[in-house]
């Protein structure tokens, strides 16, 4: 997908230029602008979640349509729905919903494309009833979802709604159709769903863009049960009518820093309160699932569309998430602070193979069109991307979201068929070690989880109970009661006590030549 042409003008100027449809000309002509008008997009996408993957990644590909000169009227309307998505709501307003991408490449060559895909933006707190009117219009053709992996509520042993979450409890008491307005996406969702079953219109389709198996299934499941616990009819008709795709989604994007705002506004004259800073590589694998409303022409901009997604899916996270998380907590508390730095030492690079190799991909269908030798070793190079920085403690954070989804399934099959765990033993045993809130040094972790106080907990009891962290049946299940698991968790985590990461690496790597 190449980028658009540039603006009319070149060269230095003496001030960085504020990003906005009035100043977009003026811009360096180094710097991708869109190509097509502005003002002629029309949002009926509807999307949740507004922050740097979102922009990195859909709202790109939308872009990259429009620069085609097609999907005009596929144009986003970007809702933040929490509290702290006001200021990337602000900021996106105040900038006509443009923003800079830049892609980081490993060869310290930056590529800044601003984007135009995003023409509407709501702030969900200050007009609840604004948003419900939206998502009713018959404009909205899809609802769009980055809501991160806990946003579905799941309970992670039984894989059903957590109707106790508190984060839920106002709007399973409201009475939408009394008057009450919704304060989660769950509640938007289906009180504008309701609405438009009472009216008498079509649904639109919800396209869940999280990373989580079977994503749209999981969606459907947790949205419709939450509509049950309100009105059986209304989820009956959720079940019958309304599409939920599943999806894959892959690119790399590290949160924003000072110094990228600073670099973009010192190097290209480009001001931008919230740019996006990526790896080269994106992928989106899409089931082809949508409802009478349709779509955009996705394939045209690179989307694969499929009727199976899980095979490519299971990639990803087995291979991709779960190895971000085999380097991360051992990484940290190596005392490396950026996912690069860990990637591009060999011992990690050749530890996160051997899991790739032995331990995720055994579990792994056939993946069609995919040599999983050559995507094994791909990661490891864009892991190891210096540009990107990606930081691990952003890697290392809402573990008890991540680890029972993408490593947890990996172990259970390898314990099913006799397969190797000890690698994902390894794994589970250094987020156990890290969750103690303490680094080899000596120096305090900030841990950043939904459930920090637990998790700390439990890790702190490891002092009396080696397999406390391991005993939380909601993140982990029966494992505790595996012997063959308990065995290799019990001696990663004495090594990683006694030894540290580091040499417990090391060990392992000796033993396995």
């Amino acid at each position: 997908m190449p980028p658009s042409p540039a603006g009319a003008k070149a060269g230095p100027r003496a001030a960085p230029v504020p990003l906005s449809d009035k100043t977009i000309g003026d811009l360096d002509a180094r710097v991708a602008v869109p190509a097509y008008d502005r003002s002629k997009l029309a949002a009926s996408i509807v999307h949740f979640g507004v922050g740097g993957f979102h922009r990195a990644h859909e709202a790109m590909y939308l872009d990259a349509l429009m620069n085609q000169g097609e999907a005009l009227d596929w144009a986003l309307c970007g809702v933040g729905a929490l509290p702290h998505d006001r200021r990337i709501i602000d900021t996106l307003r105040a900038q006509d919903g443009l923003y800079t991408l830049v892609v980081k490449h490993p060869d310290g060559r930056l590529e800044p494309r601003v984007i135009g895909s995003i023409a509407e933006v709501m702030f969900a707190p200050d007009d609840p009833g604004a948003v419900v009117d939206r998502l009713t219009d018959e404009r909205t053709r899809i609802v769009s979802l980055t809501i991160t992996e806990g946003g579905y509520l799941v309970n992670q042993v039984t894989g059903e709604f957590d109707a106790k979450d508190p984060s839920i409890q106002a709007d399973l008491a409201a009475d939408f159709t009394g008057g009450d307005s919704p304060t989660t996406v769950f509640g938007f969702i289906v009180a504008a769903l309701d609405r438009r079953r009472r009216q008498g219109r079509a649904p639109f389709t919800v396209m869940s863009c999280d990373n989580l198996p079977d994503n749209g299934d999981v969606a459907k499941r947790m949205m419709t049960a939450f509509a049950r616990l309100k009105d059986p009819e209304l989820a009956d008709w959720m079940e019958s009518y309304v599409p939920f795709p599943n999806c894959m989604v892959d690119r790399i994007t590290p949160v924003t820093t000072p110094e990228d705002i600073a670099r973009l506004a010192e190097e290209f004259g480009v001001e931008d309160g919230w740019p996006v800073v990526c790896e080269p590589f994106t992928q989106w694998v899409l089931e082809d699932a949508f409802g009478e409303a349709g779509r955009p022409p996705f394939e045209d901009a690179g989307v694969q569309l499929v009727d199976d997604v899980v095979p490519y899916e299971l990639m990803k996270l087995r291979l991709l998430n779960a190895s971000h998380q085999a380097l991360a907590y051992l990484g940290y508390l190596s005392g490396y602070r950026y996912a690069h730095e860990v990637a591009q030492d060999p011992l990690f690079a050749t530890f996160l193979l051997a899991y790739m190799e032995r331990e995720g991909s055994p579990t792994l269908p056939e993946v069609p069109g995919v040599d999983l030798d050559g995507y094994r070793r791909q990661l490891v190079e864009r892991f190891a991307n210096p540009e990107v920085r990606d930081t691990l403690a952003r890697l290392c954070a809402e573990s008890s979201d991540r680890i029972p989804k993408w490593l947890v399934p990996v172990i259970r099959e390898n314990l099913r068929t006799g397969g190797e765990i000890e690698l994902s033993a390894l794994v589970v045993a250094s987020w156990a070690r890290y969750a103690e809130g303490v680094d080899e040094q000596g120096n305090a972790i900030d841990v950043v989880d939904r459930l920090k106080d637990k998790v700390m907990a439990a890790a702190a009891a490891q002092k009396d109970d080696p397999l406390a962290f391991l005993r939380d049946r909601d993140l982990f299940g029966d494992l505790a009661d595996v012997e063959r698991f308990t065995t290799a968790y019990l001696a990663a985590l004495k090594s990683l006590h006694e030894k540290g990461a580091r040499e417990t690496l090391e060990a392992w790597s000796n033993q396995t030549r």
